[in-house]
């Protein structure tokens, strides 16, 4: 299945699996391995936390696999029309609380709302989509309905 992801975001993804299959796995496959040698598995705190682990890191790796396997490299540029597109960093202002916000659209692997990226299939993500600077756009959140004014429109 194909899914819309940023250059910078295929490398995070790329490192961490890396890391983890090749770093992070043989350690803990070390350490399981001299926990068991100690004996006794059953009562071996060391040797069941480092399957468990082992498990984990296993499963991580698949879910890796399968992002990178079917992630599409969307390289973020401005279009000469100006509107927001994948990969916009977007510099929005509530019309209600006159707060900034600031705001990158992504692919759904990538969101990380303390960082301000959101998914593009977001309801904000979605309504800011095609959008230029100057415009408004509404958008419903559990708190109600929220109406901001865009600012600004950055491509790395």
């Amino acid at each position: 299945m194909q899914h819309h992801i940023s250059k910078e975001g295929f490398e995070k993804f790329k490192a961490e699996w890396e890391s983890l299959k090749y770093t992070e796995r043989p350690a803990m496959q070390k350490q399981v391995s001299d926990a068991a040698a100690e004996g006794d598995r059953s009562e071996n705190a060391a040797y069941t936390f480092g399957r468990m682990r082992l498990r984990e890191i296993d499963q991580r790796l698949r879910q890796l696999d399968k992002l990178l396997d079917g992630a599409q490299i969307v390289e973020a540029k401005a279009p000469a029309d100006g509107s927001i597109r994948f990969g916009a960093k977007i510099q929005l202002k509530e019309e209600k609380t006159q707060k900034l916000k600031v705001y990158s659209i992504v692919g759904g692997e990538e969101i990380d709302p303390l960082q301000g990226k959101i998914s593009m299939k977001s309801p904000l993500g979605t309504a800011l989509l095609g959008k230029k600077t100057g415009e408004k756009i509404s958008v419903q959140t559990p708190r109600g309905e929220l109406t901001y004014v865009i600012l600004e429109v950055l491509y790395p």
